[in-house]
This record gives structure tokens, sequence and C-alpha cells, in this order.
């Protein structure tokens, strides 16, 4: 603010009247010295003689009024220190010459660096005192005004008691004292305990006056002061009950006062925040009024402030009703097509505000958001983040207005903005494509997303993280954006999320993960990567783990059916087993699974061999007595209705694997020499299960989960110690006989596929114990 004088009256012709009497006979006669050189004028301030003293800060001071350089130029010739000493003097006119240079030389920073380290502020607030010259007044608060533009002095004035008297002179009959007090004090109310002081020391009512000023700095002052206090509730209670709201409409209302406007709209937006305030400017009509001269302003500041000042009041909701039943969003709808950004930034924060009205955001959709997609394009970051917030807010829980953006062809600007400047924009962005995804029709209409969210996965923003992988999440059930997302390499920096300290961030990364695990290719994929090794930790960890970890390890194994065995050494009846499944053996914790292609280029070794599943199968014909018994996968049945097509069926896999073995001459059945034997003629380490004619248990078992998938029939694969492996089958034994319509529970079998080929033992039984451990 300008410390420019109100008023341009002459200061300096004012004299002080004095009694004169005759001088003593041994005094010297009045010498009268004149000089050209600042330096000679600043040694007269340490004069004994109060005459010297008062013209040569009189001489100082026209020459510091010049110009800063001049007041560097005394600053360097020692002029502060005894300047400093004078304000304090004795001699009424020696102090008010004084502080008058102090008042003009304190617009200079290093002076006031100086005028700090001196600690001047006490005695300056002493020149403020009722007794003191009107001219004293003027000049002693141009100097604090001055200081309290840093945060040292205005503390120091604060805790030197200088607000009381600048508060006492607001009511000045001098406007230069009014200005220069006012403009002290809006300075220091910056810091809150100012503001809370202004409060209880009745302050109010004396700014209020300045309202009334003929002078427009004064005005506009007072308006900037109460802008700062009037963020205090208790300051708006105050300023209500002493009709502060007709002063400021009354500003509003007069054309003339139009430089007034802009700070007069930035009080009435921390009124309006109050529910009490917004119902009296609704019942007095002010409230219509605010929002006609609004929409009706052609000046860009007005446009932003009113916005600005609706965004506040709605935050209450009983303001946004209050809000809606005036028709706001017509407002802001046309505040949205002004030519100034500001207005339009402001107009999309206040929507955004306004959304959380269920009315008001089905309002918005039909007009407001067609211009909201358009602003998504504009060269204004903060005009284009803005829009993005409103749009997410209005496609929140909103399916309606979540079609109004793809009727207005906002999928290609969102999907443009997910690269923008703005952490806010990209974040909001997401949001949206995240709403729309929630229909499937316009999931569909959706494309491109999963290359431009790699970005975003990558942003170091907890918030743009979370917003990305939960798009991630919505649109990765079609599967052709789970391809489109893995050959952009979008897998990737999703896997890296999982690790992410934030929670939320954490937990939607599982989400998106548990969601494009659903193909096999990036199921695998995820896995190389180390999505799996990191799910595991996070399941184990009670802080870590959400709704989504335990759900994503899952899935992410069901669709990965070779690492699941490998890792998990269980296979249930619903993971069914394809072409192209390996079986590795049991792979250790934190032991990476090799893919088939990487193990099928190894050199021979004498490992295990990995057996794989990679030709279609002989057809298995059933009966159909079979099929009338519900044999297929998925549904239970009898023991007896099994038994009778079992043994042909698992004999199958019994010749095909070198027939029933005797137990006591298991250890002659020599199937490693024949599985080595593969090995060296197809000169690798993978083997299919095909060529194998002398299986031991886990050989066995593996097929008969093949045969059983792909004939639909339950099964389960279980590993056990020591190259054992079997499966289990759920069986409803029938009815006791006599006894009808008596339904049992299904009990768990366990197929012999080594001894007796097709011969069911119940699990838990002698036999079974036997069968699965020995």
């Amino acid at each position: 603010m300008s410390s420019a004088r109100v008023t341009q009256e002459k200061r300096m012709g004012k004299k002080v009247k004095k009694e004169v009497e005759p001088p003593p006979k041994d005094v010297f006669d009045p010498l009268s010295i004149e000089s050209k050189k600042a330096a000679t004028v600043v040694l007269m301030l340490n004069s004994p003689e109060e005459e010297v003293l008062a013209k040569a800060c009189d001489a100082i001071y026209k020459f510091a009024s010049k110009g800063d350089e001049n007041k560097v130029t005394l600053l360097s010739l020692g002029a502060v220190e005894p300047l400093f000493k004078l304000v304090s003097h004795e001699d009424p006119l020696v102090r008010r010459n004084a502080i008058m240079v102090f008042g003009i030389m304190a617009s200079n920073n290093d002076v006031r660096k100086l005028l700090r380290e001196l600690d001047v502020t006490n005695s300056v607030i002493a020149r403020l005192a009722p007794e003191e010259d009107i001219v004293v007044h003027e000049f002693a608060s141009l100097c604090l005004a001055h200081m309290a533009v840093e945060y040292t002095s205005k503390v120091q004035i604060f805790e030197q008691g200088g607000l009381e008297p600048l508060i006492r002179l607001l009511s000045s009959p001098d406007p230069d004292v009014k200005k220069n007090s006012v403009e002290c004090i809006y300075h220091l109310v910056q810091d809150f305990q100012s503001r809370a002081a202004v409060r209880e020391l009745n302050a109010i009512p004396a700014l209020l006056e300045l309202l009334k000023s003929e002078y427009p700095v004064v005005q506009l002052l007072a308006l900037k002061t109460f802008g700062v206090i009037s963020n205090d509730r208790e300051t708006r209670i105050i300023l209500r009950e002493n009709q502060g709201l007709e002063h400021l409409f009354k500003i509003l209302e007069t054309k003339e006062f139009n430089d007034l406007h802009v700070e007069a709209l930035a009080v009435v937006a921390n009124c309006l925040e109050d529910v009490d305030t917004m119902q009296l400017i609704q019942q007095t009509g002010g409230l219509k009024k605010l929002l006609s001269f609004a929409e009706m302003s052609t000046i860009p500041d007005i446009q932003k402030n009113a916005a600005k000042a609706i965004t506040k009041a709605a935050y209450d909701p009983e303001n946004r009703k209050i809000l809606h039943e005036e028709e706001i969003e017509k407002c802001l709808i046309t505040l949205l097509g002004t030519d100034n950004d500001g207005a339009k930034a402001a107009a999309s924060q206040a929507i955004s505000a306004m959304c959380e009205n269920l009315a008001s955001k089905d309002a918005f959709g039909i007009q407001g958001i067609p211009q909201l997609v358009q602003l998504l394009s504009s060269e204004n970051e903060e005009v284009k983040e803005a829009a993005a917030i409103a749009l997410a807010n209005l496609t929140t829980g909103s399916p309606s207005n979540a079609s109004a953006v793809a009727e207005a062809e906002g999928i290609e600007p969102l999907i443009n903005v997910l690269s923008a400047k703005r952490d806010g924009t990209v974040a909001n962005a997401a949001a949206v494509l995240t709403n729309m995804a929630m229909q499937e029709p316009l999931r569909l209409s959706i494309h491109g997303v999963m290359n431009a969210i790699v970005e975003p996965l990558q942003s170091t923003n907890s918030l743009v993280q979370s917003k990305a992988a939960l798009t991630v999440a919505a649109l990765g059930c079609d599967a052709d954006a789970r391809t489109e997302l893995r050959i952009a390499s979008g897998l990737e920096p999703l896997v890296k999320l999982l690790h992410s300290k934030n929670d939320e961030v954490r937990r939607n990364a599982c989400w998106a993960v548990m969601v494009c695990a659903s193909d096999e290719l990036t199921a695998v994929e995820l896995c190389r990567l180390g999505a799996l090794d990191i799910l595991e930790e996070i399941n184990l960890s009670t802080g870590r783990k959400n709704n989504f970890s335990e759900g994503a390890l899952d899935k992410l194994l069901d669709n990965n059916l070779s690492q699941k065995y490998s890792q998990m050494g269980y296979l249930s009846s619903s993971n069914i087993i394809t072409d192209g499944f390996y079986d590795y053996g049991q792979v250790k914790p934190g032991v990476k699974l090799l893919s088939l292609e990487e193990l099928s280029i190894q050199e021979l070794n004498d490992h295990r061999a990995i057996i794989l599943v990679n030709a279609k199968l002989p057809e298995v014909s059933l009966s159909a007595e079979d099929k009338s018994q519900d044999l297929y996968y998925g549904r239970t049945t009898s023991s007896s209705s099994i038994r009778k097509s079992s043994k042909e069926r698992t004999r199958f896999v019994a010749d095909k694997m070198g027939g029933p073995i005797e137990r006591d001459k298991l250890h002659e059945f020599s199937w490693e020499l024949h599985i080595s034997e593969i090995e060296f003629e197809l000169k690798c380490n993978v083997v299919p299960i095909g060529k194998i004619k002398k299986g031991t248990f886990y050989h066995r078992a593996l097929l008969f989960k093949v045969i059983a998938d792909r004939i639909g029939i339950g099964c389960s694969l279980v590993r056990g110690e020591y190259g054992r492996a079997w499966n289990e089958v759920k069986l409803v034994d029938d009815s006791p006989q006599g006894i009808t319509g008596l339904l049992l529970p299904p009990q768990m079998y366990i197929v012999d596929l080594m001894y007796q080929p097709g011969c069911l033992m119940k699990q838990g039984s002698a036999e079974a114990d036997h069968y699965q451990r020995i």
C-alpha cells in the first residue's frame, strides 16, 4: 500500500508557538548557519541547541523526501542513531521534526533493518499519546505502518502495546493519521493474536466508520483489514451486530465505488460462511442482489470474488440449500462463460463445492458439464485443474452426469489431461474416468486410457497414484484394457505401488492387481515382476494388509496355476489345468518361478524334471449313466455311482504311467531312469507328460487332475512329501438301506492311482494316511 499522504497540506510550515523573551546579556546573539552538505547537517543532530536540532531535522526531512537514494545516503552518514535519540526529545518541535524524518525514512528496507536493531518501536509508539501534536501522530503511525511489513516488527508493535493507540487514532480528525493507523493495523492483523486483540479492543465500529471516509485509500485499507479479520467467526458476529453488512452492500450498490467492490466482496465472502448471515442476506434480498451483481458485472476480479464468496458459503450444507433456492447454478454457469480465466476457475471451484447438494449436482449436469469439458482444453493450468475437480465431483455417485461427460465428448480431453502439469488435474481426471467406467456401456467406449495412465502410475504424488490405480481397477475388467496396459509396460509401476506406505495407494494398487490378474498372460507377468512376493509380505502384516490384498494374491495364483502349485502345493477343483501348465516342484519362499521359456533353454541338469501339460488329451467318453449322475465339474455324486466308472478312468492313468505297483515292490519301480532318458532324448529339462510311460505318485496325480478337469469332474491336486501327490474328490455317500430322502454331507476321498487304481479311500482313514505319507 502506498505511503503517500492523503492530504497535500505542508506540515512543516506549522510552528510551535513559544513566549519570546529578550536574551540574557551573557548569551551570544543567534548565528544563522547554512549548509548544502548532508554530512554537515547530520553532525548538527548532536548539537545541544534546540533550534539547531529542529532546523537540522527540518533540512534532513526535506532531503530525505526527494527519493530513496537520499535515504540511503543519510543512513550511510549515520543519521539514524542521533535521530532516534531526538524522537524522545523534551522539546516538542525537535521531537516533531525528528519523528517526521523517521516516518519517511522507514520506507527504506535498509533503514527499517537498522530501526529493528535499535528497537525503536517503543519510542515511536509513545509518540501516539493523545497529548502529542497531530503531525507527530501522522508520522509516528506512518513509521509503524512501514515497520509492520516485517514479521519481527509486527511482534514488537503488538507486544509493546501499539495496537490500542493505533485503534484510538482511527477516530482522529486527520485523514493521514487515519490512513497510516489503519494501514498499520492491516499489517498487524495478519497475525491471529492481533486479530483477537482488535476484536477485544472494540475496533470494529471505528473501522466501519472509515468505510464512510471521503478518501478512497482509507476506505480501501479498512476493507482490506475487514477482509482479514472477518476470517474469524467471532468477528463476523460483531460485524453483523454493528450493521456491517449494510455498509458493505451500500458500497457494492454504489457505482462510484467500483474500485472498492473487489475488496468489499472479499469481506462478504467471509460473512457468507455463517448460516445466520446467509439467512439474513436472503431475507433482506441481498443475496439476489449479490448474484445479479456477479452475473451482470464486466469486471473480472468482481466476477472472481463473487464466485469465491459462493464457494466459501457452500461449504455449509444449510448455505448450499439456500443458494440452490436462489438458483445459484444459473449464475455459476454464466460465470463459466466469461473471458477471464480467474473467474472461470473460481466458478468451477464454486460448482465443486455446490456438488454436495444433490439437487445442484443434477442442475449442473445439463448445461454445466459441456462447458467444464471445454475448459479441460484451456491453456491456463488453474482453469484446467478447477474444471477437472468440478467434473470429478459432478460424476461421483451420478451415472447421469457421467453419461453427460461422454455425450459432451469429454473422454478424449480427460485422457489428454492425464499428462497435465498439475497433480490435482491428473488425479481428478483419473477420478472422472473411473466414475464413467462404473457403467459398462461407457467403459466400453473408453479407449486409450491404459496407455495414458502409465505416467500417473509413476507419479510421486500419493493422490495421483491412488486415483490412477483406481482407474486401472475400474477399466481392467476388460481383456482389451488389460492387454493395452501390459503392452504399455504399465504393470511394472502398478506393482511398485504395492510397496507404498500410503494405505489408500496400497489398497487401490491391490485392487488393480486383483482385477488385472483375471487372465493368465497378465497374471504371469505380474508374478514375474514380483507382485506375488510383495502381496505375501503385505498379507503377513496386520497393519498393511487390506480388503483386496488377499483377493489379489488368490486371483494371481488362480490365473497362474504353475506358480500356485509350485508355491502352495495345492490346486482346488476350481483350478482348471490347461495346456501350458508345468509342474516345477516345490519352490522355497521368496524364490521366483522361472517361465516355461526360460526353463526350456536351460542346459540339462540333475534337478527334478519339469512336467509339462502341452498336448490335447485323448477323449475319455462318459456313459449316459455317468452323465445322468451329474459327474460334471462343481457337483458331487454318490460314491457307488462314481465307483462304477472311476476304475476304468483311473486305470487309464495307471496304465499310461506303468500300471499298478505292488506296495512291497515300489522301490523296484525305476521311474527315475525312464524320466532321465526322456530328458536326454529331448535335450531339455522340460518333459511333456504324454511321453511319460513310467510315472510315480506325482506324475499320476497330475495326469488324473488334467483328465478330470477336461471331463468335468471336481478334483483337487495335493502335493505331499517325498515325491507323493494325490487327488481328492468330494462324494455323497448313499443313504442307509431302508432310508430314503436322507441328505448326507459330502465326504472327502483320496483316489488310489498306484496300488489299486480306482480305489477310493476316505480322508483320514489309515489306508488314506498310508497312501499319502508312507
